[in-house]
Order: structure tokens, then sequence, then C-alpha cells
């Protein structure tokens, strides 16, 4: 029989195709699986003493299971807050080894980088640059428990002074503000996989450079995936809708899930008037303030115009809380598009753009009341900007 005929003896070219009727499931915005989340927030920030004091006066009764642990950390949060401090306002750096897996992997603004020494490596370059470097945590959004291990969203402010050689140049003096969340996973006392962004344009932009200038000039600095994107932005198959997420499913996490993807993907504005208070307060990347509902409506706008073809993805998302006392939700989420809008990036210039970011929310009465992101923006300048690849 010939290698190219049916069993039935039918020529190929009368074969009956299979095809699929309807498209398949997209997953855009598809939850994760579960992980054990606090129903309250005994185990916090807000409920316990103020950073400071906790900091000077570590120890005390454990409140939670933490297999694997040093005894002196008395909850996840305090195993955050302070290994935080030894390692950046002690300046113990070599505290790294005993918290940081020898093969951690760090996604940052600028790329990836794998293994402790980098992290440490990266680390020191940061404190050589601010010397007098101080963090101010601001909140820790959290997850897990011992068996499967923590997750933890810390967002801070860093304040310093620029005394020492950086990346981007000689010291300028200048002073620094500067929104972080970093977004970690340990088990057992050492962090093995993190997410952080230091939100990089407004720290060169604080630096007295011109964002769009730096970008330029590093484009080629660019890691290769950067280099030569391929291929649709899945925002749905073919000529069909978008996913349509469950409506019907009880929940926070459900709740903010379908609110970012019906704004984002589905492009339905009017979730800005539904969902958000009237007072919302947005703090953004590269120092973005915005205040009420129509301001954040525009920026969402704004966006989407210069990136007609977007598609919004939530990567990861956590969260604690209550209906009765709020929630905060932590959103780990990513942003594909092709530049053919004009807007605050520049003129349109065809480039795909991927971009990635950390999101806090403040949930009260059903409504979200108060944002903070941080994203690479300045790794989505530099993507505009990159030189064109040749063979």
């Amino acid at each position: 029989m010939a290698d190219d005929e049916p069993a039935d003896g039918a020529p190929a070219s009368d074969r009956v195709i299979e095809v699929r009727t309807a498209p398949a499931t997209v997953t855009t915005a598809s939850p994760a699986p579960r992980r054990p989340m606090p129903e309250d927030f005994s185990i916090s920030l807000r409920a316990l003493r103020a950073a400071d004091q906790r900091i000077a006066r570590p120890g005390g009764e454990r409140q939670q299971a933490m297999r694997g642990y040093e005894d002196t950390f008395t909850d996840i949060v305090d195993f955050i807050l302070r290994v935080t401090h030894r390692i950046w306002e002690e300046k113990a750096v070599g505290y790294l080894y005993e918290h940081y897996a020898h093969n951690a992997r760090v996604l940052h603004d600028m790329g990836s980088t794998y293994g402790r020494e980098a992290v440490i490596e990266a680390t020191t370059a940061f404190l050589g640059a601010f010397p007098d470097l101080r963090l101010y945590a601001d909140d820790i959004v959290w997850c897990g428990d011992e068996d499967v291990g923590f997750w933890t969203s810390h967002r801070l402010t860093l304040v310093g002074h620029n005394t020492g050689w950086s990346v981007w140049g000689p010291p300028t003096g200048r002073r620094i503000n500067l929104m972080v969340i970093a977004d970690c996973h340990s088990r057992e006392n050492r962090i093995d996989d993190e997410y952080v962004s230091h939100n990089i344009s407004s720290l060169v932009r604080q630096l007295g450079h011109d964002v769009h200038a730096v970008a330029r000039r590093t484009a080629a600095d660019l890691p290769a995936p950067f280099e030569d994107p391929v291929g649709d932005v899945e925002r749905f198959i073919g000529q069909a809708a978008p996913e349509r997420l469950d409506s019907d499913e009880p929940g926070v996490e459900a709740w903010v899930r379908r609110t970012l993807h019906e704004l984002w993907n589905w492009r339905l504005f009017d979730r800005v008037q539904e969902r958000y208070a009237p007072a919302f307060r947005f703090h953004g990347p590269t120092d973005r303030e915005l205040f009420g509902r129509a301001d954040f409506t525009a920026y969402v706008l704004g966006v989407l115009t210069m990136f007609p073809d977007a598609t919004h993805r939530v990567d990861d998302l956590y969260w604690m809380g209550n209906d009765r006392d709020g929630y905060t939700v932590a959103v780990r989420w990513s942003l594909t598009g092709t530049h053919r809008g004009p807007g605050p990036y520049g003129p349109p210039t065809g480039r795909r753009v991927r971009q990635w970011g950390l999101t806090h929310l403040a949930i009260r009465d059903g409504l979200i009341v108060e944002e903070w992101t941080v994203s690479n923006e300045l790794a989505a300048l530099q993507q505009l900007h990159r030189p064109p690849v040749t063979a």
C-alpha cells in the first residue's frame, strides 16, 4: 500500500479532514490552581506593629506554621520585612546565601538573571549607586502555606541619593523616591523565584535623564527574546470575540479577573464607572498620578490607542481579606501589542512590544478604591527603538 493511500483504498485527495467546528478555548484569564488565601488581615503590616518597630524588636511567638524557616521569624510577613531590611539597609548582602536558593530566578525590568551570585552582584551594584538607601514597607500581600510555600508581593518605597556610579552614568547627587514591587515565592527559608520592578523609567527620570533618549541609547542592549517577535497577538482566535469569563463565579479573584479582562480585552470602558470608586487613586509607572474614574479611563484609552491590538493577560493573582474588611489583591500581568497609534511613546513604529507589570489593588465595598502599578516601561520604549535585526 502506498504511503499516501488510506486503508479503505480511497484516493488521498478524497480523504475527509477532521476540523474543529468552533475555536479553541482561549485561556487568557483562566484562574491559576487554588492556593490558600488569608481571609483576614491578622498577619499583615496593617494589623501588626509599625514596620520600624517590628524590625527593631524582632522575635516573638510564631503566628503560623513555617517549616524550615528560622525560629526568629514569626510569620511570612515578618520574614519578608526583616530579610529585606537585613540585606538592603543593614547592608548584610551575604544574607542572600541564607535566604535565596542557589538557582534562584529573578525577572526584572531589564531582563532576567539566574542564580544567587547574579542576585548578589545586582544588589551590590545598586547599593553602590545609592549607599544611603532606605526601604519603607508599604504593604505585603501573601498567600500559601508551609507545604506549597508562600507567595508574597512586597510593595515598598525606596529613598536615597545617587552618590555612586550606576549603569546610567556617573553620580548625579539626586534624590530618588521610587515605588517598587517584588513578588517572591519562598519555601523553607529561601526565595527561589522573584519578579521585581524597580520602575526603572521613573528612576532614570529622577536621575535627570531623558527617558526616551536613554531608551534609544540602550535599545541594542535588550536580551535576544525582544529582538524578533512573530505571530499574531492572541486576544481572540480568528474572527471570534474574546473569551467570556463566567459571570456567575463568586469571589474577589474571579471578580478582579473579569474586571481586567473586560476592560482591557473586551474594551468595555464602562467597567471603570461600574467597578472603580468615584475617588479612585492610581499610582502608576514613571510617576503617573491619576485621580478619579475619568482620568483612569483616559489612561486606558491612551494605552490602547498606541497598541490597538493589545491583549492583556493575568499571569498570577492572589489576595487577602474579606467582604467586611475589604481586600488587597496582588496581580502580575503582561501586555502584548503592536505600536500602531500615536501617544507618549512617540510616532507609531509598527513594532511589537511585550510589557509586564505588578499591581496592587485596594477593594472596599465592592469597588476598587486605589491601585499601585509598576512595569518595565523603559524596556517597552527600548523595544520601539531597537535596531533592525539583520541576517
